[in-house]
């Protein structure tokens, strides 16, 4: 090897442990900002509103934290009745990633549409628990769906749909409540990694399993929802959205969250 071949190689060599000690360094700053919204042991920090109670009340005891996982459980329900519910975080998010693992388990609870079978979502941008109508099916919100599957048919996971809003994909003003994602069918009671990306009201990205199989942009308001609509006139107008609450949804199939986490991005 001559005198340059040993020189090249050097410099190769500090290069490389140049750039992974970067990664390295900033894959460990990244993890040490990631904090945790669920502590395993109760549900402090959170807010249930269920349809047809007042915000704080969490009727049957739907949403608990046992054996170190969130759960969204029917044992106390005779039947579902409508009994749609959200489980608020008490913090506001605009830019941020939040990462959470999820699983369907059990039966569908008696009286539960055919559509909430292994149905459950994340609930981006929403409005607050207190000032949604008592008997208020969902918040105003944009949703990134959470689905199981069924053992036979493939069914998407990590889809969008839009209570009360609208979303901008490839340019266009998208209406349509819901749109599916590119993922895979995740069949029985497996643990799923469900990511969100939220950009304020710029992109947001639906990320699955380590994959990206959804994106769009420009959450906004629907002028023509009668819910929306109170939240257009509070805001003088503006029909964008760039920041809200999360919550999680109980739609009358027991599921658990565990691992649930926030990572603030800077704006």
């Amino acid at each position: 090897m001559t005198r340059k071949d040993i020189i090249q190689a050097i410099v190769g060599i500090v290069l490389i442990s140049l750039v992974c000690g970067c990664t390295a360094e900033s894959r460990q700053s990244d993890s040490d900002q990631w904090v945790s919204l669920f502590n395993g042991k109760d549900l402090t920090g959170w807010c249930p509103k269920i349809s047809g109670y007042d915000a704080g009340e969490n009727f049957g005891n739907t949403f608990r934290a046992e054996d170190g996982v969130l759960k969204v459980s029917y044992d106390e329900y005779d039947e579902f009745d409508g009994k749609f519910g959200h489980l608020f975080y008490k913090d506001k998010f605009s830019h941020y990633r939040l990462r959470l693992e999820y699983r369907f388990l059990g039966e569908q609870l008696v009286g539960g549409p055919d559509w909430g079978y292994r149905n459950s979502g994340i609930m981006l941008h929403c409005q607050s628990p207190q000032y949604m109508r008592k008997d208020q099916d969902f918040p105003v919100c944009i949703e990134a769906q959470l689905l199981g599957g069924d053992g036979q048919d493939e069914r998407s996971t990590g889809n969008v749909c839009t209570p009360g809003t609208h979303i901008v994909m490839n340019g266009a003003l998208i209406t349509k409540h819901c749109i599916n994602s590119s993922s895979e069918t995740y069949h029985g009671g497996q643990w799923v990694t469900a990511e969100v990306e939220v950009h304020g009201n710029d992109i947001i990205k639906h990320i699955i399993n380590g994959k990206v199989v959804l994106e769009y942009e420009r959450p906004q308001l629907d002028p023509e929802d009668a819910e929306a609509i109170k939240l257009i006139e509070a805001s003088k107008g503006d029909l964008m959205l760039y920041e809200g609450y999360i919550s999680l949804q109980a739609e009358s199939h027991p599921l658990e969250f565990r691992n649930i986490k926030v990572l603030p991005l800077e704006q």
